[in-house]
């Protein structure tokens, strides 16, 4: 990377090397399957556990151990940490966080109660959701709702370093985790229906200094893109790509949020993760790709700058944010061996690239159902290589303003959300949670002001029409060739995140609030428990004094569940989810608990 411009984008040329990097101690937790002290289990994002205490032969016999409540209603995303003998859970709004002695039946240690002004609520688009704190060199991180992003001593709780990621009088706001790499801790951003314009920041894990921030859209410098060297479909993206695509200062208010998960590749030091809609959801106010919204992104881990680009969704018409799981394996394709990253968008179209040069080599659509394109275009001597064949029946760019357009499939919330998918080495397999779920679509015109809705469209939600009536699906699915390998129908989407085990079982939790177990090679299911409140939490696994153990919160909200967490009963209400999933108050109620599981002694 040339020096100059590295001082023209306001970072250091040179890296200092450290003795001692966080990303050290959170590898040695992740090599011990005994514990689970990243989100995703690691940073390749595979959700896999080692532990194979828990079978398919005797998963049916499970039975809880010990319960938590954490006081908080609303919806509890993510899951608990556990770093040697504490457990480390959180909460929605107002984010408590709770250190459990896993040697003293759960004793809470220390509690960190953040005093947050509750003004950050309402720009919580969604519910107010968190989806965990995360462990490095003896510290609790966690992003609050406010941005104020906190370093906490993991043995006594008491604040380190605090600094501030954010305004919520702007809209801005935080719901997903951090990720702690090398000697910094990556963060994002909420916000896209209020037009905030999504980045991501990189602090310095020491004294929360910031490191590097890189924006999703506008200028280069700012964007952290290299206009020679930062490339899309192994080309450079040119001088102002993403200024070209924007009309005038939209780029501005754009959007393009960063509120989903972060993953991290050591041995080629790039970051990935995905940004999110541009702003706002009329496509007609905003003409252009709108770059560099609806992206997966790789960047240097040191210096922030981007290697490669790929947009998924250009000009998105759906609310499509591609901000769901990078999940980085190493698999064969036509014999030969290729460090992958594997995305579940919400769009619909799973798609599998060489993580080293972005190049995009599967991408198909993992449930039936989607219409709104026929397929992303792979041909690579076509002019649409890369995009995705829209259908203008499904256009709501085409149709126009204040036009219904009907029928779209999948709705905005996606055929995945943000629930994060797993990844078994053994089946060679990804365990899906999906939602099958489709929609109507109006857009209006809408002005923008700083703190106020920016959205612009008005939203219903069914059932797949002509299907299994259900409004979700467990999928297996096969990356290198694009193919759904098995399907459980569920009633309601499912909202959890999967948990893939040496056990040859998959875990996962549902919105009527079942923790279901499954068998990796058939799906069939081995095991159910009917937990207190609805599951949008993700399955955590760990041992300790020679027991495994599985963990899940329960707490029913999300999208999905916005209308039981906030109390909204009109049909259009929480962006179109609230008459969509009008039936599940019929299954569940709110709740905030930890529900841990353990074989009989």
């Amino acid at each position: 990377m040339n020096r100059a411009f590295l001082l023209g984008l306001g970072l250091t040329a040179a890296v200092a090397a450290s003795p001692a990097l966080a990303n050290d101690s959170v590898e040695a937790i992740v090599k011990d399957p005994k514990q689970w002290g990243i989100q995703t289990g690691d940073y390749a994002n595979t959700r896999y556990s080692k532990l194979d205490q828990i079978t398919n032969k005797n998963v049916d016999k499970l039975q809880v151990a010990w319960t938590f409540s954490t006081g908080v209603l609303r919806g509890h995303e993510g899951g608990p940490l556990i770093v040697g003998d504490m457990m480390y859970v959180h909460t929605p709004f107002p984010n408590n966080v709770f250190a459990l002695d896993l040697n003293q039946e759960g004793r809470i240690i220390w509690k960190y109660e953040p005093k947050q002004d509750a003004g950050v609520v309402p720009v919580m688009c969604c519910d107010t959701v968190h989806r965990g704190v995360a462990y490095a060199d003896g510290m609790i991180f966690l992003q609050q709702a406010d941005t104020t992003v906190v370093a906490l001593d993991a043995k006594t709780g008491k604040k380190i370093w605090s600094v501030v990621n954010g305004d919520p009088k702007k809209g801005e706001s935080n719901t997903t985790t951090v990720m702690p790499f090398k000697d910094k801790l990556l963060v994002g951003i909420s916000g896209g229906e209020f037009g905030v314009r999504g980045h991501v920041t990189a602090y310095n894990l020491k004294d929360g200094k910031l490191a590097w921030r890189g924006y999703s859209m506008g200028p280069d410098e700012e964007m952290l893109v290299d206009p020679a060297k930062t490339t899309e479909h192994g080309k450079p993206v040119g001088k102002d790509s993403s200024l070209k695509t924007w009309e005038g200062d939209q780029w501005k208010i754009g959007g393009g949020t960063t509120w989903g998960w972060f993953a991290f590749d050591p041995k080629l030091n790039l970051v990935y993760y995905g940004s999110g809609n541009p702003s706002t959801w009329n496509p007609k106010q905003r003409p252009g790709d709108n770059k560099w919204s609806m992206t997966v992104w790789a960047r240097d881990a040191d210096t922030g700058v981007a290697k490669w680009v790929y947009q998924m969704t250009p000009h998105d018409e759906w609310d499509f944010d591609g901000v769901n799981e990078m999940i980085l394996t190493d698999q064969k394709i036509d014999g030969k061996d290729v460090p992958l990253l594997t995305h579940f968008d919400r769009n619909g179209f799973a798609y599998t690239l060489n993580r080293e040069t972005g190049e995009v080599l599967v991408a198909e659509k993992y449930d039936p159902v989607v219409n709104w394109a026929t397929k992303v275009d792979l041909d690579k001597s076509s002019k649409t290589y890369g995009r995705p064949l829209v259908v203008a029946k499904y256009s709501t760019e085409q149709n126009g303003e204040d036009v219904n357009s009907q029928g779209i499939c999948p709705a905005a919330l996606g055929t995945k959300d943000q629930q994060p998918a797993a990844y078994s080495p053994k089946t060679e397999l990804f365990y899906v949670p999906t939602n099958h779920v489709c929609m109507d679509y109006e857009p209006f015109q809408v002005s923008y002001t700083a703190g106020q809705p920016y959205v612009g469209a008005t939203l219903s939600m069914y059932a797949a029409p002509n299907s299994h009536g259900g409004m979700g699906n467990f999928i297996a699915w096969d990356n290198v060739k694009g193919k759904i390998v098995w399907s459980n129908k569920e009633m309601f989407s499912v909202w959890s995140g999967a948990l893939a085990t040496a056990g040859d079982v998959v875990f996962y939790g549902t919105l009527e609030g079942y923790l279901k177990a499954v068998d990796a090679k058939s799906g069939k299911e081995l095991y159910k428990f009917k937990t207190p409140s609805g599951i949008i939490g993700n399955v955590t696994t760990y041992e300790h004094k020679g027991q495994q153990y599985v963990a899940v919160l329960s707490g029913v909200g999300g999208w999905a569940g916005i209308g039981l967490a906030a109390g909204l009963t009109g049909g259009n209400e929480g962006l179109g989810a609230v008459g969509g999933y009008a039936a599940l108050s019929s299954y569940t109620a709110l709740g905030g608990q930890l529900t841990v599981f353990k074989l009989p002694n």
